[in-house]
């Protein structure tokens, strides 16, 4: 059994399904680099301070790095009884050193230093999926720029509306991924906040240097709270809800895809490296990328409410409860960065059926509205030629034609100030170039907006 370093307070030792219970290694191991790193720039701090010599820095520090390579290659022993990662490198640490390893947690505490390890990880994973999600809007700027001229039905209450560019549709979803990332920039400012020096909760006598210690880890801000900074997690549930929220765009993105390459739709065919059959039926072709994509959404989701439901009633400040928000917390960040990933993989490969795309927008009265438009345009109140149009509808559709397949004089029995010209306008391809304001689906509008997307991403940074 492993000497506990608080065991000078307790008649027994700690039995061992409580170290089994109480361990965190198994989880927070993956923190290995980020401890070792804080705990470097810990060690020049009190060397700074001149509250350990130079001398024993440098010897701290050379076992720290030491002990890092150990862990990369995979010849570290990790022990339960050790519970976690800061426990296993200070052990460590004297086993490569000596006595001087009792001096690295002078002035701070596992409470500030949990915090340090885990706001590093974040602010770093955070930015790795912000240049993920480039990578994706990338992608998705090229497939729209790619099918310009593809012409698709728009869908209100899953009903064809109206005629809509295919990459009018994409560059939706290019808006999407744009805010989430925003979002994540704008969380990184209060995840890149350093908590160390708060120790367990009201700081310490030591004359340490905070900013000091700030500057060599990169932090452009310090805690100003020693107990909000051993307590605080809303850093990252800051991170789960902008986790959450993009992870709402995957799942309808991938609902959409689903419905698409289904027989019913036809509209586009995934590829079949990234698609699976059936066990028992020959002729299926699953989707189930995106069915995994939209599960996954859920999941994401639980993280976030598993780590609300943590903190909720927790009183000020650090309660072990805390320890389990990292499982939530690795979850989430692995599982968005698989979903960034497959489908910046997949979303090139996708076969669009054009023709298909383009006979649905030419069924189902799409033209209606600007058959009421054009009337409005002859002076006609909007409301007067919505109704004149929804009686032209009904008389189609109990003759098995569309607006477009009306006669003129069809046309004109509705109202007298339809004249021929009004078939050059009921074209899918007229009713979406005549969709001028701006943001709407017209072809100019929708070039420009790849043009200012493509400059978007060649400018965007993130702290």
């Amino acid at each position: 059994m492993i000497e506990k370093p608080w065991e000078g307070r307790f008649a027994e030792k700690t039995d061992r399904s409580v170290e089994l219970f109480t361990s965190s290694i198994d989880v927070d191991k993956r923190l290995y680099a980020y401890d070792i790193d804080g705990s470097i720039a810990h060690c020049q701090m009190l060397a700074h301070a001149s509250i350990i010599t130079h001398e024993e820095a440098e010897k701290l520090i050379e076992g720290l790095g030491a002990i890092k390579r150990e862990i990369q290659r995979g010849n570290f022993l990790f022990d339960h009884g050790l519970e976690d990662i800061h426990m296993h490198i200070e052990t460590r640490l004297f086993q490569e050193v000596g006595k001087v390893a009792q001096k690295l947690h002078t002035a701070r505490s596992r409470n500030d230093q949990v915090a340090l390890d885990s706001r590093m990880y974040l602010r770093e994973e955070t930015r790795n999926i912000v240049r993920l999600l480039d990578i994706l809007n990338t992608v998705i700027v090229s497939l729209a720029e790619e099918n310009l001229e593809v012409i698709m039905p728009g869908y209100t209450h899953l009903q064809r509306a109206q005629p809509v560019l295919l990459a009018h549709h994409l560059l939706a979803y290019f808006e999407m991924f744009s805010r989430d990332r925003a979002r994540l920039c704008d969380a990184l400012k209060r995840i890149n906040v350093l908590p160390l020096g708060s120790a367990a909760l009201a700081g310490t006598t030591y004359p340490i240097d905070r900013q000091y210690t700030a500057g060599l880890l990169q932090f452009p801000e310090v805690s100003a709270n020693s107990i909000d900074s051993v307590s605080d997690r809303d850093f990252m549930l800051e991170f789960l809800s902008c986790a959450s929220i993009a992870m709402v765009h995957f799942s309808r993105l991938s609902e959409e895809l689903i419905l698409w390459s289904s027989a019913e739709f036809g509209f586009i065919g995934l590829p079949d490296a990234f698609s699976t059959g059936s066990s028992i039926m020959p002729q299926k072709k699953n989707p189930d990328v995106p069915e995994l994509v939209r599960g996954k959404a859920g999941r994401v989701f639980g993280d976030l409410f598993a780590l609300l439901t943590l903190m909720k009633s927790l009183p000020l400040a650090y309660n072990r409860d805390m320890q389990e928000d990292k499982p939530a917390l690795f979850d989430a960040v692995d599982t968005i960065k698989a979903c960034i990933e497959i489908y910046t993989a997949m979303l090139p490969r996708l076969k669009i059926n054009k023709e298909i795309l383009y006979r649905a927008t030419t069924t189902g009265f799409l033209n209606a509205t600007d058959l009421a438009d054009y009337l409005v345009t002859k002076g006609m109140t909007f409301r007067e030629s919505h109704s004149c149009v929804g009686k032209a509808v009904g008389y189609a559709s109990s003759r098995k034609k569309e607006l477009h397949e009306l006669t003129i004089e069809e046309m004109k029995s509705f109202s007298t100030l339809i004249a021929e010209d009004i078939f050059g306008i009921l074209t899918p391809e007229e009713m979406i170039n005549r969709r001028t304001s701006f943001g709407g689906t017209a072809r100019e509008n929708v070039k420009a907006a790849i043009q200012s997307a493509r400059q978007r991403l060649s400018e965007a940074e993130c702290p």
